[in-house]
């Protein structure tokens, strides 16, 4: 796959916007922008407040009807410039409240082409303002304000946007959090982490973090010798070298930190300093070997001819930036397949500049060429069952493995349907009966508001009909085996005895899979309410698929219940029954979903 050199934001571009020239876009309001405002946010209305605000705050400040010279005062959100004349306007007034050229550390640049994270940046300024205005917390009743999530770092904002376009990842922290970007951080990192190392590299490798910490363990032992001498270490250092044991991780961190002291002073510590191991031996690692690179940084001297000890293993320079930053970059780098070479991983400022980059390709998102778009949403089948409806009634066939196809779009939810297309058909399809990745799965547009034309007339279209039924006894198999079909049982007779329960009432207890056949070996009970929250059940005794006319074979007991083996899936057309209880279907998830 070809990938793409991120450059930048030129000086041009930035005032382009500032400008209002050169630029053609559609109206702010034409269309929402998650990437810059997060799903949800309508994006008229929250440019019209900061415009409200903005004027609220210069009427406070200067008094009403005074505005510094040149004031655009521009109150249209569908209007071109309107992002940056609330800029523009944004700047004139700190020039007024904080001087000319004087700004605070958190103040944020206009590095974006994008209106809608123009407007976004402008919104954290004015609320810097206001807290030199009216104190730190404090408002006027008018205030119009902004959804609190908007308040949030950047960096943070814009990963956020990312785990929601790839991997369709909804937070669930309250508005209500007592510090709820803090809040927010915590539960985006506990998710990136679970992404992280179980993402498997270009070799097909997932990552591992015991090793990683390993690693940094080793560094920090190099660092020491080369600061203090081989075999000198600061009183109380423990040297934990043994990553199995359950203080790895807080000994690593308590080293790290005895050794900081040493050399650096009671609480003293470089900038950015994190301070902070977690649950998670992932996180633990990069909040580790990103304050071991600080460390480094700070106390070997800059006249050395190498600027790490021998035998360094922290050889990757994105891990020296802060997780954050980190984590975008996996997400950016993986969803959108770039490269960032051009960045010189020995700068000074190097995380700074890689940030920034970051950020830019989030809010402007690269318009690939159709080369690699096709290369990106191609994939091919895995024998995966074909259907002409998204509900996968009408069943068509199975795609033989190997046959390639275009993705075109993905139903909603929590749902693994896409629609396909390739040569004589154009199909749904279950994603994980394909080579497609997640992450381009969850990037494919909606169903929403489309319906496209389902056919299918390659030579293994065989439709439409119902599903066959996956329980592995099959008539042909029975036919095969020397086997004769069983009678039926009267259904109509099982009414007037039991009652019937839906698939959600049957309680599932695996017991192995066979992940090659993809079967289940399985315990059923059949429960009087929903199987999840169910405190009294049955024990199945009798399973019969009516598709192969015969009786599923018990394969063996466990805890007095009877285990039956089933295909992974939607198993249809049975008859399964407890004492007291039949349900004609149940349904079996393969380990990825458990």
């Amino acid at each position: 796959m070809r990938r793409w050199l991120v450059f930048l934001i030129t000086t041009t571009a930035i005032l382009s916007l500032v400008l209002g020239v050169g630029m053609t876009s559609a109206s702010p309001a034409a269309q929402a922008t998650p990437a810059a405002l997060g799903q949800g946010v309508d994006v008229q209305e929250f440019f019209f407040d900061a415009r409200a605000d903005l004027e609220g705050l210069a009427d406070a400040a200067l008094g009403q009807n005074t505005r510094p010279e040149g004031w655009t005062g521009d109150f249209d959100p569908n209007s071109v410039t309107f992002a940056s004349d609330l800029w523009y306007d944004s700047e004139l007034l700190a020039d007024t409240l904080l001087g000319v050229g004087e700004r605070p550390a958190e103040w944020e640049s206009a590095t974006v082409v994008s209106p809608e994270a123009l407007v976004r940046s402008v919104r954290r300024n004015i609320e810097t303002m206001a807290n030199e205005q009216f104190g730190i917390g404090s408002r006027p009743d008018t205030w119009r304000g902004a959804p609190v999530l908007l308040l949030c770092d950047r960096t943070l904002l814009n990963t956020l946007s990312m785990l929601a376009l790839f991997y369709r990842f909804e937070p669930i922290t309250p508005d209500s959090a007592l510090n709820y970007c803090l809040s927010l951080q915590a539960e985006v990192d506990e998710r990136l982490n679970e992404i992280v190392f179980s993402t498997p590299n270009e070799n097909g490798v997932v990552r591992d973090p015991i090793p990683l910490l390993s690693g940094a363990r080793g560094d920090l032992e190099r660092l020491a010798d080369e600061l203090l001498g081989l075999n000198t270490r600061p009183e109380g250092y423990i040297g934990n070298r043994d990553a199995t044991s359950p203080t790895f991780i807080g000994d690593l961190f308590l080293d790290l930190n005895s050794l900081a002291k040493l050399r650096l002073g009671e609480g003293v510590r470089p900038d950015g300093w994190i301070g902070a191991v977690s649950s998670s031996p992932g996180s633990s690692y990069y909040n580790l070997r990103h304050d071991l690179e600080l460390l480094a940084e700070a106390t070997l001297p800059p006249e050395r001819e190498q600027s790490r000890p021998t035998g360094w293993q922290g050889i990757d320079p994105i891990e020296q930036c802060r997780p954050g930053v980190t984590y975008l970059y996996f997400l950016v780098t993986e969803g959108y397949d770039l490269s960032f070479n051009e960045i010189d991983p020995f700068a000074p400022d190097f995380c700074d500049q890689l940030e920034e980059a970051l950020n830019a390709v989030v809010e402007n998102p690269p318009v690939l060429d159709e080369v690699v778009v096709e290369v990106r949403l191609t994939g091919s089948a895995d024998y995966a069952f074909t259907y002409l409806d998204v509900a996968a009634l009408q069943y068509m066939g199975i795609m033989p493995g190997g046959t390639p196809f275009r993705a075109v779009y993905r139903n909603f939810g929590a749902s693994n349907m896409m629609f396909v297309v390739g040569d004589q058909f154009a199909v749904y399809v279950d994603r994980r009966f394909t080579t497609v990745p997640e992450t381009v799965f969850n990037s494919l547009p909606t169903l929403e508001n489309v319906q496209p034309v389902a056919f299918c007339d390659a030579f293994w279209c065989n439709g439409p009909g119902p599903t066959p039924t996956p329980t592995g006894s099959t008539p042909l198999e029975l036919v095969l085996f020397g086997s004769t079909q069983q009678a039926t049982p009267n259904q109509t007779e099982l009414e007037t005895t039991k009652q019937l329960v839906s698939w959600n009432f049957v309680r599932v207890t695996y017991i192995s899979d066979n992940p090659a056949a993809r079967t289940a070996q399985v315990t059923l009970e059949l429960c009087f309410q929903n199987a999840q929250v169910a405190t009294e059940c049955e024990p199945v005794a009798y399973v019969f698929d009516n598709a192969a006319g015969a009786e599923k074979p018990v394969v063996g007991t466990q805890n007095g219940l009877n285990i039956f083996e089933f295909r992974y899936g939607y198993s249809t057309n049975l008859i399964i029954e407890s004492e007291t209880l039949y349900a004609t279907d149940v349904w079996i998830s393969d380990p990825t979903i458990r």
